[in-house]
């Protein structure tokens, strides 16, 4: 037999009705209701006669019950005060906008539905066989799912509630989210889901079909009830932007919008994690943003070409040094990681290393970065001599290219205690070099106790560069790298700092800081040639991990790097 399940009709008698048109034209013999049918949409009313029409067997999901015995709430099972707020909006509109006949009828509605359909053992519920409003998300991992599965003990378990569909076999069981057929699946598709399953002898095999309807008059339908317009746009666009919290961060890192607007921290915008203030989140009169392009992750890419340098500086965070291992990213990957970059969305990019200039085919890889980006390449300016000054030369005059330097005191003394014997003057030239060529140029001293004397005498040298304001920073020493276990260095971890998505030829990394696998193992986001959309999803997933226990997320520990 072949069998149709939704959940979430969600006062959208427009989907609904595509759904159940969609399901007979398939040949399914029955159809079930999971529950949940008012909430989200307007037309509370309109969906009871269309179950009628269809003969749908029906359950109650908590909105249900919530409506059938007058309660005061939803009880949809959110935590978060947030969630609730927007739960309770759509709630009340509900209550009010559904007769007293079809509240009486969904007050008749069993809890759940178990049966032998054509010798395959099935069980329908809402949330879970545990509670009506337990959450079933795909991310449940299988020792949290068991439980579940084994209360109902059925061959086949369908379930709704969550409003994304999954399904996944385990320990014989094929446990099958239908998703919501009243609400897009926070996926960017404005078409919405059920599941078709064929049952017979003990075998199942589920489908999860989209349904495509007139989602414009669904949305009119909202517009003219006076709904939320945050509701109007989720259905508009396919992306969730109310109820967020509950949302688990794999699920929720798939989406356009990832936090509530408020969980956003604010104070650190001049001291973040990178050179350049990301901008506050537009104001689009929405209750969440994305986190991406804001102060808590910047649209900064960095791009590590290579780690072998010409120096090894004690307090190098990734190791490099002459005889550092191997690896660098060519230029045929590096022209692919800046089209990524450019179709992601990033602002900005940072070369860096290792020297990148020991990298034989760093100029053309500069000047394909810097015709598309704002880019900024990382060099201790030493070797700006023969034929890599006439590289050099050869990038004078690109406006969206900057050079930044390492200087570690205002005299040889300072700078080359942790960096190697002459540095400093070969640094010095490299930079008036760079400067006679008209080249912007920055300027990061790492603070070390025999340095903290000279900032302002520092500031005052590099002037003469054209080197003030913003272009001239201090940095603490990390303990990461050649530096790992110094006592004067800071400690830092994902938890302290806003990651700036970085590229080495070993993967992707929470931050340019732990750019080396071997020092900082802790930092690798996932190893490998991953694309940039992917890893942006890996970072907000991780990200969304770390969330205090009020909602909102960690502050960012400076670390101008």
């Amino acid at each position: 037999m072949r069998i149709a399940a939704f959940g979430g009709a969600y006062a959208n008698p427009y989907a609904l009705l595509a759904m159940l048109a969609d399901a007979h034209s398939r040949g399914c013999e029955r159809i079930f209701n999971l529950g949940d049918l008012g909430g989200f949409g307007a037309e509370c009313d309109a969906v009871w006669p269309l179950l009628c029409e269809y003969g749908v067997e029906s359950i109650a999901g908590n909105y249900d019950v919530a409506i059938g015995r007058g309660d005061d709430d939803c009880g949809c099972g959110y935590a978060s005060k947030r969630d609730n707020e927007f739960a309770q909006l759509m709630y009340d509109y509900t209550r009010a906008s559904t007769g007293a006949s079809f509240a009486a009828w969904m007050s008749e509605l069993p809890n759940e539905r178990r049966e032998e359909i054509d010798g395959v053992d099935v069980h329908c519920v809402h949330g879970s066989p545990l509670a009506v409003n337990d959450f079933l998300w795909e991310s449940l991992g299988d020792e949290e799912l068991r439980p579940r599965v084994h209360e109902s003990g059925a061959r086949v378990l369908l379930c709704t509630h969550t409003g994304i569909p999954w399904q996944r076999e385990l320990d014989g069981t094929l446990v099958v989210n239908v998703g919501a057929v009243g609400r897009p699946a926070n996926d960017g598709r404005r078409e919405t889901w059920y599941a078709v399953l064929d049952l017979c002898l003990d075998e199942a095999r589920a489908e999860l079909v989209p349904v495509g309807y007139d989602w414009r008059a669904q949305a009119a339908s909202m517009r003219a009830a006076r709904l939320p317009e945050p509701f109007v746009e989720t259905i508009e666009t396919g992306w969730w932007t109310t109820c967020l919290e509950i949302v688990p961060a794999p699920e929720r890192a798939r989406g356009r919008y990832h936090v509530y607007r408020e969980a956003i921290p604010s104070g650190f915008a001049q001291d973040g994690a990178g050179w350049a203030d990301a901008p506050a989140p537009g104001d689009d009169d929405l209750p969440v943003v994305s986190m991406f392009g804001t102060v808590v992750f910047p649209a900064r890419l960095w791009v590590y070409s290579n780690f072998h340098c010409n120096l090894a500086c004690d307090y190098c965070v990734v190791a490099s040094s002459p005889t550092a291992r191997r690896r660098q990213i060519g230029a045929e990957r590096f022209r692919a990681l800046i089209d990524e970059a450019l179709a992601e969305d990033f602002t900005e990019l940072y070369v860096t290393g290792g020297e990148p200039f020991v990298h034989p085919e760093m100029v053309e890889m500069i000047e394909y970065a810097s015709d598309r980006l704002e880019t900024v390449v990382l060099t201790n300016a030493m070797l700006f001599t023969g034929r890599r000054g006439r590289g050099l030369e050869r990038l004078a005059g690109r406006e969206r290219l900057t050079l930044q330097s390492s200087v570690d005191g205002v005299r040889p003394e300072t700078h080359d205690l942790w960096r190697g014997a002459g540095s400093w003057e070969r640094a010095m030239e490299g930079l008036r070099f760079a400067h006679g060529l008209g080249l912007p140029l920055r300027v990061a001293m790492t603070e070390t106790p025999e340095n903290r004397e000279e900032v302002e005498e520092l500031g005052e040298l590099l002037a003469g560069f054209g080197i003030g304001g913003d272009d001239f920073t201090v940095r603490p020493l990390v303990q990461r790298g050649f530096a790992q276990g110094v006592e004067t260095a800071i400690e830092v971890s994902e938890g302290v700092m806003v990651p700036e998505l970085t590229v080495t030829a070993d993967g992707v990394h929470w931050h340019p800081v732990g750019g080396d696998l071997e020092s900082s193992p802790d930092f690798l986001v996932a190893p490998g040639q991953v694309p940039l959309a992917e890893a942006k999803q890996l970072v907000i997933e991780r990200f969304l991990t770390l969330r205090q226990e009020d909602g909102t997320l960690p502050a960012a520990f400076r670390c101008a790097v």
